[in-house]
């Protein structure tokens, strides 16, 4: 099992016998690693049903079930895979009637979390209640309820927001509902409040694998000890995978103190790191290594590459944005035209060998521009996901309707979409009736006093509107297999007059057809996991048997993406260096690499009242955010920067990154001007082309 593992990952394989932290470097080959450990586990006498391996991503997910299967074979498909949240979903189905949860709860997104905040503060305004929702998310990841909140707060702002927060939390309750933080709080407090259910799922956890260990926040951490027995064992047998040197998501709740305390709370644990990298070659990890080198070290580690010396890393200055972009384009071309073959045939010239990393979203623009100018195929990866389309999200709403009739934010967004003759005034008088006697709206709907406060044509209007749900509900549950589905959701539709509302509702047939095909999309998709096609991209194994539509139905509010739509295209990948974390490309340009941007303002936030610990602490967060994007790269790294840029209306003088001299770059690295390399070879290649025609 362990063939073609070097040393030290073959250590981090064969301990099974307590804690283990395994430090795992950049390219080092952690997801191997964790594979490799989850086979060995079985061929050791573990049940696979008795291993749990937990990542952040629905794509590390399905990555590592793939990749588990193709070790082990059948057995992976009984190992928990899954993310964090998903595993909370699943605690919570199974043990969340001990919290007053059915188990068809719905799991709220994140507009209807805004529109139940506004109902909660009396707020019309969408822009506060997301400002509310970040900070409620921030609590709920530091495990804090709202009367703790309260009982915290440094001033009248923070007071007023956790009594909101507590009628949010009472309408999340009413309405049977959970938001995205509440899949991690409440499976915690479900072990911390009931010592059956906890002991039930320490059994059932034999083996917990947490793969980018250094992304938990504090809940999570607690989550975990609590499965693996903490405190009554600090021989607890589980295995960390992560590196402190690409934590880039402190802004979101992730800790390194979760890292700081694994030897205190387990003293038996066992350290292994992992430093060679498979990914780069020796001049971008020197870069790499050069760069981190200047923050605090947790666990020093430093990273080396049997992979040659390799191109310089190459720095381009650029007089503004557009000319930057132009550049980028530049080095593109010319990377793709060039002589250069590597080893073993691969020339990576293929558009999807190169990507161009930035800090922030709104860089991407004058990228787009460019490379749409030089007709080079691009992605803008992290951009809107196929589940935040409208037309998706409408469709949702009935689906969740259909699971959880007490879901309010679902009700309201299905009896309105297609319009169906039930007003505002309705939905008000039926929202006052309901929250009086403290039912859900559905419930209310057939409640035989609402008469008393609605016309007899709007209640028969609502009567249509339940009996539909419940209609759907019963077929649902007795559809099976991908066809009858597919016949199923096409037959809803038309039912419904799902795509004349598109139409009508759009001023272009063009962007009408276009929605209609990802209504087409979605329902394709949800027809294959009924036939047991495709593994849940929620982060469960599903097994290949069929299912009913109402079992595929219950997992959407965890869904992000189809997994299928961007695979294998070859274009020019857009990112920001957050959204690039795990990825990795033969040439990778990182732009905008200027004061300000990269490292983003540490000290000029308005009103802002920074420490030095805490400016410190930002600093070291965007070194390691330069360290994620360098070590992104296998073959070449261009690092660029403008010596102006928008900034509002006007045109601002800006200085290279700190981080640029930080990287320490030997005398071979040229400053270059990647036109002229252009110009150079397409004269070279004109000159070649002369000499090849025969003479007359």
């Amino acid at each position: 099992m362990s063939s073609g593992l070097n040393l030290a990952q073959q250590e981090a394989v064969n301990f099974m016998q307590g804690p283990c932290l395994v430090l795992a470097g950049a390219g080092s080959g952690k997801t191997r690693v964790i594979t490799h450990k989850i086979a060995r586990l079985i061929q050791a006498g573990l049940a696979p049903e008795r291993i749990a391996a937990i990542t952040f991503t629905n794509k590390a997910a399905a990555e590592m079930r793939e990749r588990a299967k193709g070790l082990i074979g059948a057995p992976a498909q009984k190992v928990l895979i899954c993310t964090f949240h998903a595993l909370g979903v699943r605690m919570l189905r199974q043990d969340g009637q001990a919290l007053g949860l059915k188990p068809e709860f719905s799991i709220l997104d994140s507009d209807d979390v805004v529109s139940l905040l506004k109902d909660a503060g009396g707020s019309t305004d969408a822009a506060t209640a997301r400002q509310w929702q970040w900070t409620i998310s921030k609590w709920k990841n530091m495990g804090l309820d709202a009367s703790q909140a309260e009982a915290r707060a440094q001033d009248d702002n923070e007071r007023v927001l956790a009594r909101i927060m507590s009628r949010y939390e009472e309408r999340l309750s009413a309405y049977q509902s959970v938001d995205f933080d509440d899949l991690i709080r409440l499976p915690l407090k479900l072990l911390q409040q009931h010592p059956e259910v906890r002991a039930r799922w320490q059994q059932q956890m034999g083996h917990v694998l947490v793969d980018e260990y250094q992304d938990t926040n504090a809940t999570q951490y607690e989550l975990l000890k609590l499965l693996i027995g903490h405190p009554e064992r600090t021989d607890a047998r589980f295995t960390a995978v992560g590196d402190d040197d690409q934590s880039i998501y402190g802004w979101r709740g992730a800790t390194l103190d979760n890292l700081r305390r694994l030897p205190q709370d387990f003293p038996p644990l066992r350290v292994i790191k992992l430093e060679q990298n498979y990914r780069s070659t020796s001049a971008i990890l020197r870069a790499a290594n050069n760069v981190i080198q200047l923050n605090p070290k947790l666990f020093p580690k430093t990273l080396f590459s049997e992979l040659g010396e390799g191109e310089p890393v190459r720095v381009v200055d650029a007089d503004n944005e557009e000319h930057e972009a132009e550049r980028v384009v530049a080095r593109i071309q010319s990377l793709r035209a060039g002589d250069t073959v590597e080893q073993g045939g691969a020339s990576f010239k293929e558009w999807k060998d190169f990507a161009v990393l930035y800090r922030a979203n709104h860089q991407a623009r004058v990228l787009e521009q460019a490379l749409r100018k030089a007709q080079i195929p691009y992605k803008v990866s992290g951009g809107q996901s196929f589940f935040d389309r409208a037309e998706v999200r409408d469709l949702c709403a009935w689906l969740r309707l259909i699971v959880n009739n007490d879901d309010d934010p679902a009700f309201l967004r299905a009896v309105t979409t297609p319009k169906r003759g039930i007003g505002h005034q309705t939905l008000q008088s039926l929202g006052v009736f309901a929250s009086q006697y403290k039912l859900s709206l559905f419930e209310a709907l057939f409640s035989n006093s609402l008469g008393s406060v609605l016309s007899a044509r709007a209640v028969a209007g609502l009567h249509e509107f339940g009996r539909s749900i419940n209609d759907l509900e019963f077929r649902a549950r007795h559809t099976t297999g991908a066809e009858d589905a597919h016949r199923f959701l096409m037959d809803w539709l038309k039912d419904i007059g799902y795509e004349k509302h598109l139409y009508d509702s759009e001023d272009s047939d063009k962007i009408a057809a276009s929605r209609w095909t990802n209504v087409m999309d979605f329902c394709d998709w949800m027809a294959q996991r009924c036939g047991g096609q495709i593994d849940d991209a929620a982060g469960v194994t599903m097994s290949r048997e069929t299912k009913s539509l109402l079992e595929v139905v219950q997992t959407i509010s965890l869904l992000s993406a189809l997994n299928e739509r961007e695979k294998d295209q070859n274009v020019v990948t857009l990112s920001t260096l957050h959204a690039s974390k795990g990825l990795e490309w033969p040439h990778v340009m990182l732009v905008g690499v200027t004061e300000g941007m990269l490292p983003f303002r540490l000290d000029d936030d308005a009103g802002s009242e920074h420490t030095s610990e805490s400016l410190a602490s930002r600093l070291e967060e965007e070194r390691r955010l330069m360290y994620v994007g360098i070590t992104r790269a296998q073959r070449t790294l261009s690092v660029s920067w403008s010596k102006k840029r928008k900034k509002g209306r006007e045109m601002v003088s800006v200085q290279p990154s700190r981080f640029i001299a930080e990287m320490a770059l030997d005398q071979a690295t040229v400053k270059e001007d990647p036109r002229e390399k252009l110009k150079a070879l397409r004269a070279e290649f004109a000159k070649r082309a002369a000499a090849s025609v025969p003479e007359s």
